[in-house]
Parts: structure tokens; C-alpha cells; sequence
């Protein structure tokens, strides 16, 4: 009941906080960038935004709270309120609820009296029917990907098999919330240093969990609220540029299912005399031919196991609303300016050129040779406008909504520790969208706010640098030189770069450069590496593709409107070509994830239950490098846990790596006890991981002989062992 609050209250915080600080969002989608009417239902920007803007608000309170009050004693009385009630989570949530409680009804009141409740008025109107089925199908879809992949039934966890890997460290940090005391937080996956993981969605995770919400209820519920508000605000931008409902459909549509010519590969791949239909239907593996494609990188499975992504994802999209009219505004302005200057008469002598007195036909050569020449010109001359009336010019720069960029300055640099690279993906295509926009300060103070306050959390959270920039040309790709990394994108993207292309010669003006500043994640994807692996990179990709779509949508939905059969034809065969890979993608996820395919753990397991109830968030323990498994649920903070995710964000595991053998092969117990003081452990988990280990000889007489044993479970091989080492013998 307690988490189901806290959800309602952030919707309703949201609500008060846009109402007060956002007034201009309920309009945001009446007008194209274009100034026309789009009669958009106000429920596809309002919802997400309120849900946005309060998790965030409420999120960091009840963290920064719980930070504040980690070393306090909770009293008893909330004994009878929580379960885990030394946590302090206890204090920080009471005082989070009855905060925001008083604020919301406070806001409300005020905002009736003030008669500035105008985000609620007709916000439900205008959905037609298409749009209702639209958001069911939406719905479904994420009900479908989230609680397929991770589900609780009769006690039992089940993990798909397409996400219990990237799972590890999210159960681990959501459990050392819910079942520790994970502050100052470190990461559970290398304990005892600081967190370089973007924690803060686990933290609300856990923090529903820790207010009495069953664990997949606590992390699906946000993960699918944050997916459908990447729908609702992908349509919204997707209206806002173009004016039409089918290209916001189709935008959504090609967001969802990947353009890749994988499916046609695989198939060309499959021995002749084998039946195509048989083998699709039996296949349960990600297709590809590119570097990890067969992890499920570009496909909607990124969105099950990587649940922070969408609510950065949607972050970005409604920073970007606040943002997209302003490069058009600017181009309106320069045309009124130009027409002002009499350049709509110099156009149209462009059209017929005078030679000795006399008319010369539009054929002529020298008509033609002018033509280019005033083509040249007029170049020259708009260049040159741009550069007097927009760079130098007060309009260019001078901010007329000045409190909204704050906020949002402050709204995108709150979501530094959510998603990071949705934070650097929205600077970078708003530093682009910046260059030709009107009133550049309003990105400035966003982006200013924004790098504020995200070095402020990584100085806060972060010891050291925080990312180490450098080329790296090529991403991925197996060859990257430049044909090789051109060879490469073809095979990741297929029929898409075409309709882009395509797209880029169609649309006119503004609208061109528009598509420039959405490439700019994918060029940086390819050019720059900020961490260790490069890999992560691929969400940079994936942010430009989902913006690069609306004009692939554009392109289609314009080439549809043209009556002719071979036209609308070809349009078919192109959403087709566009979009099978991804389907495929999906039913593969389907099959993937199917309760004998999960990986199924008990809830009420004696090593899990024993975790929880004698570790804390301080207690670190020297384990075999687990993956997932029962240790891990129990919320216990590992030393080393499976390698490639605390070495992906940049902590030395080759060092601890080899620590773990040192201890695991001490030969005696004074050897033992001083790397064990040296690297601060707590627990020390004998298991069968360990006996059969290859990595080392397992000394398990020395550490039976030197600690007390307080926990076993199991026989022979297969028995577990926790030993303190606060137990000497």
C-alpha cells in the first residue's frame, strides 16, 4: 500500500511541479514546429512528464534523506510500519510521504485558487480511435516484454534468459536497498569503493520493495511506466514535426522493431532442402552478423534488461520537446528578414535572365550559367544573413523563458545517475539544435545546469575521473577502417539508411539540418569512447536511430500520400523490409523467455533469508565471481562478483581478481587474517564454485580452522558455508 502511495504521490508531485515551473507544457503539442495545428491530446506529453518529474523529485529526496540519516538509530515504532525497519529508509520515506503529501495538496489548492489547474483542463480530449488503439497495443506490448522477462509466481523468481546476466548487478543494488543499508552507496558487484553504476532507477526499486511491494511488481511497474512514456513523448515529437498522426505511428513503429537486413541473411544462410519455416520456428538465438549482436544489442530485449535506459530515453524526449521549435522560429524570422530586403524579387529574377534586351528561354545555357551564378549568390548571401541576423544578432541569443530552462536544466541533470548517456546524447543534440536556434541562451543555461549538477553527483559519488575520453574510431566493427566501419553500419541498419538518405534530399530547409543534429549521437558513437568498453556505446546509437526514424516515418507517410499503386506498393514493401528483422527480434524474445527457459530462484531460500537477516550494506563478501544466484538476492555486497560489469565501468578487476586468489589459497591463518583486515571482508562464502574453481586450489582447512562457521547448507561438494571472520577461532 506504502509503494502504491509513493507512485501516486510522484504523478501528483509531477503534476503540481510542471504546473508551477512548466506552464507551456500542456502546450507544447497544439503547434508544429511549423505553426500549425495539430489537435494532439495533451496525455501523451502530461502523463509522461508528470511521472517523470516527480519520480526524479521524490526519488532523490527519499535518497538524500536515507543518505543523511544512515548512521542514526531508527526508532523502534517504525518497527510496526516496515518490515525491515532499521533501515534508513524507514525515517527518509516517512518523512519523504508526509513531505510531498503536505506539498501536493498544498500545490493543488494553490493552483485552484490561482485558476492555474490548465494542464488538467481537456487534457483527455481529442484521442481518436486510432490513437486509443495505439496506447493498447503500447500497453500490451510492454506488459508483454517486462513481466515475460521477470515474474514472481507460488514464491519462485523467474529471470528470462535474455536478461538474468545484465540482472546480476540490478538485483544486487536494488536488494542492498530493499534488504541492506547500501549508504555511502557502493556497488554491489565490487564493494567497499565508490559506485560508478547509474544506481538511482534500482534505488527506486528498491525502495518499492522496501515499502512492501512484491520484487517484480517493484521493478516492473516503473520500468514499464518509464517504456510507455518513450511511446507517448516519441509520438508527440514525431507530431511536432511533421503535423500528422501516421508519422507518429509509424515513428513508434520503427522504434520498436529494428531496421537490420539480418532476417534476410539468415535465411539466404539456411542449407538448401531445409525448411525456412521450420528453422525460424525453431530458433530461440538472436540473429546477426555483427559484433554481440547475438546478445540482444539492438533489439527490444535492451529495454528488458536494461530498464534505467527508457526512463532516460524519455528524459531526453521531453527535454527535447521544450527545445525542437526553436531552429524553425529562427528560420521564420530570417525569411521575414530576407523578404524585408527585397530578396523575394531577386529570387524570381533567378527564373528568367535578360540578355541584350531581350527574353531568353529557361533552356538556354546561359540562362543556366547565371542561374548557377545567382544559385552561388544567393548562397552566399544567406550565409552571411544567418551570420548578422542569428549569430550576431540579439534574437539569436537573447532567453525568453528563462525559468524553464533552469528546470530543465535541472530535470536532465537530474537523471545523471538514472542513465548517463541519455544525459550526453540530449547535450549533444541540443548543442547542435543550438547553432540554429533563436534564443541560444535557453540552451546554454539548460546545458550549463545541466553539467552542474551532473559533476556535482559524480564528485559526490565518484572517486577519481569520472570518464576518460578518447577516439576510438569504428565502435564495434571488425574492420574499422573506413569501408570496413561503412560495411558494418549497412549490416547493423539495412534498408533505413536508404529511406534516410532518401529523407535527407525530400525535406527541406530547417528540416534537414534538424536530421543533422539527431546523427549526432551516432557520429559520436563511432568517433569517441568514454569508458573501458566501448560496447555501451550502442545506446547512443539506438537514441539517434529512434529520432532518425520520424523522417524515415516522413518520407513514407509522403510517399503514401501519392495516389499511385506502385508508390503506395512500394511504401508497403518498405515498412516490411524495415521492420522484419525487428519483429523476428521480438517472437525471439518470446521464446527466449519462457518459464522452462528461465532461470528460477526460491524467494524463501535459507541462504537468501540468512543474508537478509545478518548482513548489512557494510559487510563485504569474498564469494566465487557470481553471476546471479541466491548469495546475490540476499542483497550481500561482493568483493568480486562476475568481472565484466564492475570492469565495464572502470574498476580494477584485475587486481581484486587476483586478491581473491590470494585468499582463497592462503596457506595459513596469519596469511589469511591480513588479507583479510587488508581488504576489509566480513564474509567468506565456501561453495561448490569454489572447490571446482580452475582460477585457484581452494585452502578450505585454512579458512574452516581460522574463522567460525555460521551458516551451511547442503552436503559433500555441494554444501555452503558462510564463515565470519568477526568469529576467530
Amino acid at each position: 500500500m506504502l509503494a502504491v502511495i509513493y507512485l501516486l504521490l510522484c504523478l501528483s508531485t509531477g503534476y503540481v511541479f510542471c504546473s508551477v515551473f512548466l506552464p507551456r507544457l500542456g502546450e507544447l503539442g497544439r503547434e508544429t514546429c511549423f505553426k500549425k495545428e495539430t489537435g494532439l491530446s495533451r496525455i501523451f506529453i502530461l502523463l509522461p512528464a508528470w511521472y517523470l518529474t516527480g519520480t526524479l523529485l521524490v526519488t532523490w529526496t527519499a535518497y538524500l534523506l536515507a543518505y543523511v540519516f544512515r548512521n542514526v538509530e531508527v526508532p523502534a515504532f517504525f518497527s510496526h510500519i516496515y518490515q525491515n525497519s532499521s533501515s534508513p529508509l524507514a525515517i527518509a520515506d516517512t518523512i519523504t510521504l508526509f513531505l510531498y503529501l503536505i506539498l501536493t495538496i498544498g500545490g493543488i489548492l494553490y493552483l485552484r485558487s490561482r485558476e492555474r489547474n490548465t494542464l488538467l483542463k481537456g487534457a483527455f480530449h481529442l484521442l481518436t480511435i486510432p490513437e486509443m488503439i495505439f496506447i493498447t497495443l503500447v500497453i500490451g506490448l510492454v506488459y508483454q516484454l517486462m513481466w515475460t522477462t521477470f515474474f514472481v509466481a507460488h514464491d519462485q523468481l523467474y529471470v528470462g534468459l535474455s536478461v538474468f546476466s545484465d540482472f546480476s548487478p540490478h538485483l544486487g543494488m536494488i536488494r542492498s536497498f530493499s534488504y541492506g543499508n547500501n549508504f555511502p552507496t557502493t556497488y554491489s558487484h565490487f564493494a567497499g569503493e565508490d559506485i560508478r553504476y547509474h544506481f538511482m532507477f534500482q534505488f527506486l526499486a528498491g525502495n518499492l520493495e522496501f515499502l512492501g511491494m512484491r520484487l517484480d511488481y517493484a521493478f516492473n511497474v516503473p520500468s514499464a511506466l518509464s517504456l510507455i512514456s518513450v511511446y507517448f513523448l516519441l509520438y508527440a515529437v514525431s507530431i511536432k514535426l511533421s503535423g500528422k498522426r501516421s508519422v507518429g505511428f509509424l515513428a513508434c513503429l520503427f522504434f520498436t522493431f529494428r531496421s537490420s537486413p539480418s532476417l534476410f541473411s539468415y535465411i539466404a544462410d539456411i542449407p538448401q532442402g531445409t525448411s525456412v519455416l521450420d528453422t525460424l520456428r525453431d530458433n530461440i538465438s538472436f540473429i546477426g552478423y555483427t559484433t554481440n549482436e547475438n546478445w540482444g544489442l539492438w533489439n527490444l530485449n535492451v529495454y528488458c534488461n536494461q530498464r534505467h535506459l527508457a526512463f532516460g530515453l524519455a528524459t531526453l524526449l521531453l527535454v527535447l520537446l521544450f527545445f525542437l521549435s526553436q531552429p524553425y522560429d529562427m528560420a521564420r524570422r530570417l525569411k521575414r528578414m530576407q523578404l524585408t530586403a527585397n530578396v523575394k524579387e531577386q529570387e524570381e529574377k533567378q527564373t528568367t535572365t535578360y540578355i541584350a534586351g531581350k527574353q531568353l528561354p529557361a533552356g538556354n545555357s546561359a540562362v543556366k550559367k547565371n542561374s548557377q551564378k545567382k544559385s552561388v549568390t544567393v548562397f552566399i548571401q544567406e550565409c552571411k544573413s544567418f551570420l548578422h541576423n542569428s549569430l550576431l544578432h540579439k534574437d539569436g541569443w537573447m532567453p525568453k523563458y528563462i525559468v524553464q530552462s533552469v528546470i530543465l536544466g535541472i530535470i536532465l541533470g537530474g537523471i545523471a545517475f538514472w542513465n548517463g548517456a541519455a544525459v550526453f546524447a540530449a547535450l549533444m543534440v541540443l548543442f547542435m539544435l543550438a547553432i540554429a536556434a533563436d534564443r541560444r541562451l535557453e540552451y546554454l543555461i539548460t546545458a550549463v545546469i545541466t553539467t552542474i549538477l551532473s559533476s556535482l553527483q559524480s564528485g559526490f559519488f565518484i572517486d577519481g575521473e569520472v570518464v576518460s575520453p578518447q577516439y576510438y574510431f569504428g565502435f564495434i566493427s571488425e574492420n574499422r577502417s573506413l569501408f570496413g566501419v561503412m560495411d558494418y553500419i549497412w549490416r547493423l541498419c539495412g534498408v533505413i539508411l536508404i529511406i534516410l538518405l532518401a529523407a535527407f534530399l525530400v525535406v527541406k530547409g530547417i528540416r534537414k539540418y534538424t536530421m543533422v543534429a539527431f546523427m549526432a549521437p551516432f557520429v559520436f558513437a563511432f568517433t569517441i569512447s568514454l569508458t573501458i568498453d566501448v560496447t555501451v556505446n550502442h545506446k547512443y546509437i539506438m537514441m539517434s536511430l529512434m529520432l532518425l526514424g520520424i523522417f524515415a516515418a516522413i518520407f513514407v507517410v509522403k510517399l503514401f500520400s501519392n495516389r499511385n499503386f506502385w508508390a503506395r506498393l512500394l511504401c508497403v514493401l518498405i515498412v516490411i523490409a524495415m521492420t522484419s528483422t525487428g519483429v523476428y527480434d521480438f517472437i525471439t524474445v518470446l521464446k527466449r523467455n519462457t518459464p522452462q527457459n528461465d532461470l528460477v530462484f526460491n524467494l524463501e531460500d535459507e541462504l537468501t533469508l540468512w543474508i537478509r537477516d545478518n548482513a548489512t550494506s557494510q559487510d563485504i563478501f569474498l564469494t566465487s565471481n557470481y553471476a546471479l544466484n541466491q548469495v546475490v538476492l540476499g542483497g550481500a555486497m561482493l568483493y568480486e562478483g562476475w568481472p565484466y560489469f564492475p570492469w565495464s565501468a572502470g574498476y580494477d578487476t584485475y587486481g581484486r581478481t587476483e586478491q581473491v586468489k590470494e585468499m582463497y589459497e592462503a596457506s595459513g591463518s596469519d596469511e589469511l587474517k591480513a588479507l583479510i583486515k587488508e581488504n576489509n571482508i566480513r564474509y567468506i562464502i565456501v561453495d561448490h564454485d569454489n572447490r571446482t574453481s580452475e582460477d585457484y586450489e581452494l585452502k578450505e582447512d585454512v579458512i574452516s580452522s581460522t574463522y567460525e562457521a555460521v551458516f551451511s547448507s547442503g552436503e559433500g561438494e555441494w554444501m555452503t558455508t558462510i564463515y565470519d571472520t568477526d568469529q576467530p577461532k
